[in-house]
Formats: structure tokens, C-alpha cells, sequence
């Protein structure tokens, strides 16, 4: 290994004890370089950006997808020539979700984040007494926007930085390419549905899907693929299996939101009902009210959501709507019926045994679902149009390949 990576790979076994711990180690030792490098360019740009970025970086955060990278590098039969590719690759992409959060609590306008101030409103109340009230707000949001960029720049730079193959080093740049424009197309589906009111079914999934479940799980799945130069076959089937959780995960965070509490998001509770987010849950809601012909509970979602000032008392009104008119429990089936297909899908190839048990309790937890539970049966056609057909490859959207630079991760075994 290159005398400059800072960790010791040649013990397999440990890295796989502790994958957050060792991206951690990494994540700490890269972003002391690039804060030594901000404070040599100026010492506020420093204080106020690139020390914010590192310790949003280094402090919470469960390095799920650094997880996802290394349990497929694995899968493949990756091992020590891969590992500090893959190690690299892992902290490069808590660095894109750094920039993802910081930039989603501007657009969101959400004052806290892993229950601390978000990085735009920390930064307006350090200058609230030097910056005039009128101007504060829209300093730190634009210091967050700074910053957000500056941690996808330093993300690019370590995986421009990582050393591989000429052939691997071409696939991961494709994969890592495709990811960065979905992540924003998931982001302004989310934004431009929020703006318009949208309630539509399927494109809250397409946001669901370009947001989060890509960049969040299939596309890590794929890099870690990518890096053991895995064949077509089983890269396709991770990537299908990363697509289903990938949206199941965001489902269960869209549950959370407004059922959670503040202790398990880590950020106010009811932050999508009050923003009229377009989530799924909220299109099944309004789907299964409009059907029912349920007059209360229409009044309910349309005097509620969206309302930035709903008080905590019209807040429970929504969850009690979720909740009566079967939203919730459509969201917990659809969640379930999705991790199902997802192990399909693993379970369709070769791979490691040891690191396939890994991937399955992975994604259980991703997903927030326990493996002893059994799948949920097919939606049937009473359940309504909102839940989709009863075969489970429509619970997934099709691949967004359309002008992408890696059809075959996008097309590869995906579900139709």
C-alpha cells in the first residue's frame, strides 16, 4: 500500500469488524490535510467554512453508504489490493452527504440538523451581532451554500485522488458521475413537487428514487461492485436490490418524519407535513381520502399541509388522518414488500456468503425492518389504485437510463 494512506488495510478481518470506524479514522486524517490547506488560504474562510464542513463530516452520521460500498466490494470477492479504493471511495461519498444535508436544510429551511443547528442558522447566529437582522438569514444561507460546495469539491478530490486500474478507475468515475446529477434531479423533483402541491403517486417514487435510493444504497452497491471488477450479473442484481431498499428507506424516513420524533430523526418532527413535501406518504394519503370520498380527512390535508405555523395539535389532526384512512399502514407493507424484492434480487447470484449475511442485515436496517419478519403479501385489487399493481417489480420505478453514462447499472437486471 502507498506509504501516504494513513490506515493499516492488510487485516481484512478488522475492517470488516469496523467499517464506520475506520472511514472515521480516514475521514479525520483527509480532512485534516484540506483544513490545514483553508487556513493557508485565509483563516476566516477556514474558521467559518471548512471547519464547519469537517465537523458536520466527522460527527454523526451511521456511514451507511461507506458500509454499502465495502459489504459489495466484498460480496464480489474485493479484498486487500481493493480495500483502500474502497475505504477511500466510502469517505468521499459521507462528503457528498454532507454537502446533500447542508444544502437540504437551506432549501428546506430547517433550522436544526442531528439535533444541533444547521449549518446556515449556526452561521447567522455567530454573526448576529455583526452582520445587520435584515441580512443575517440570507448570509448564512449562503454560507451553507459555500460550504455544501466546498464538501463536494473536497469529495471529487479524494476520488479523483484514489488509485486503481485504468478500467476500474473508468467505471467508478461513470458510476460517481451519474450519482451527482441524479442526487440534484431527486432534489428538484423534491422541491419543484413541494412548490406546485404535487400529490402524484408516481412521482414522489421517481423522487423517492432519484434522491435517495440511488445515491444512498444502489449507487454505493455499485462502486463497491465496480471496485472488484464484479461481472455484469452480479453488479445488475446489486444494484436492483439497492434500488428496493433504497426507496424503502426512504419511505421509512418519510414515516419517521412524521411519526418519529425528534429523537430518531435527529431534526423536528413533522418538518414534511408542515413544508408540503410531496412524499409518498402524503400522495397515498390524499389518494385513499379522495377514493373514500372521506370529506374530513380531505379538510384535514388541505387546510394542514404545507402550512409552515400548523401548531402541534394540527399536526396530530394529520397523523390521526394517516393513520385512519390506511396510509400508514399501506407505507409499512409497500416498505416491506420492497426489502423482500431486494433479497430476491441478492439472492439471484453468486456472492460471498459471509458478506451477503452482512448485506441482508444491511439492509433490514436500512430499510428499518426485522428479518424475521415475513414478507407482506401482494396488494390486491381492492387495496386501491395508490398502492400499485400486485406484481412486486412494479413496486420500483423503471431505470432512469436515459442519456446516463453507465446503462448498465441502470438497466442491468434492474426491475421493470
Amino acid at each position: 500500500m502507498p506509504a501516504r494512506f494513513p490506515l493499516d488495510v492488510s487485516d481484512l478481518s478488522a475492517l470488516d469488524d469496523d467499517v464506520p470506524g475506520v472511514v472515521g479514522r480516514l475521514l479525520d486524517h483527509l480532512l485534516a490535510e484540506r483544513a490545514d490547506q483553508a487556513a493557508a488560504l485565509d483563516p476566516v474562510f477556514a474558521r467559518d467554512l471548512a471547519e464547519r464542513v469537517r465537523r458536520f463530516t466527522l460527527d454523526g452520521g451511521k456511514r451507511m453508504r461507506p458500509r454499502f460500498v465495502w459489504w459489495a466490494l466484498r460480496a464480489c470477492g474485493g479484498g486487500a489490493g481493493e480495500a483502500e479504493s474502497a475505504l477511500r471511495v466510502g469517505a468521499a461519498l459521507e462528503l457528498i452527504q454532507t454537502c446533500a444535508l447542508i444544502h437540504d436544510d437551506v432549501m428546506d429551511g430547517s433550522a436544526f440538523r442531528r439535533g444541533r443547528p444547521a449549518l446556515h442558522a449556526d452561521v447567522t447566529a455567530q454573526y448576529a451581532g455583526t452582520v445587520p437582522s435584515a441580512q443575517g438569514p440570507r448570509f448564512g444561507e449562503a454560507a451553507a451554500i459555500l460550504a455544501g460546495d466546498l464538501a463536494l469539491a473536497w469529495a471529487d478530490d479524494v476520488v479523483a485522488a484514489t488509485e486503481a486500474p485504468v478500467a476500474t478507475a473508468r467505471a467508478v468515475r461513470e458510476v460517481w458521475s451519474a450519482m451527482r446529477t441524479e442526487m440534484v434531479a431527486g432534489q428538484y423533483l423534491d422541491v419543484q413537487g413541494q412548490a406546485t402541491s404535487s400529490r402524484s403517486l408516481a412521482r414522489a417514487i421517481r423522487a423517492a428514487c432519484l434522491k435517495s435510493a440511488l445515491y444512498s444504497v444502489e449507487r454505493p452497491l455499485a462502486l463497491g461492485a465496480a471496485l472488484a471488477g464484479a461481472d455484469s450479473a452480479r453488479t445488475g442484481a446489486l444494484c436492483s436490490a439497492g434500488r428496493c431498499v433504497g426507496i424503502a428507506f426512504q419511505l421509512r424516513d418519510d414515516l419517521l418524519d412524521a411519526f418519529g420524533g425528534d429523537r430518531r430523526t435527529g431534526k423536528p418532527v413533522g418538518g414534511d407535513i408542515r413544508a408540503g413535501r410531496p412524499t409518498y406518504l402524503m400522495a397515498v394519503a390524499q389518494a385513499r381520502a379522495e377514493a373514500d370520498r372521506d370529506r374530513g380527512a380531505l379538510a384535514v390535508l388541505r387546510r394542514s399541509v404545507g402550512r409552515a405555523d400548523l401548531p402541534d395539535s394540527g399536526l396530530a389532526e394529520v397523523r390521526d388522518v394517516l393513520v385512519a384512512v390506511g396510509a400508514r399502514d399501506t407505507v409499512e407493507a409497500k416498505i416491506e414488500r420492497l426489502v423482500a424484492q431486494g433479497m430476491r434480487h441478492l439472492d439471484s447470484v453468486v456472492l460471498d456468503p459471509v458478506a451477503r449475511r452482512r448485506l441482508t442485515g444491511l439492509f433490514h436496517a436500512t430499510a428499518g425492518t426485522s428479518p424475521a419478519a415475513p414478507p407482506a403479501p401482494p396488494a390486491s385489487a381492492s387495496a386501491g389504485p395508490w398502492d400499485g399493481p400486485a406484481a412486486p417489480d412494479h413496486d420500483v420505478p423503471p431505470p432512469p437510463d436515459g442519456g446516463m453514462t453507465v446503462p448498465l447499472l441502470l438497466t442491468e437486471g434492474a426491475p421493470r
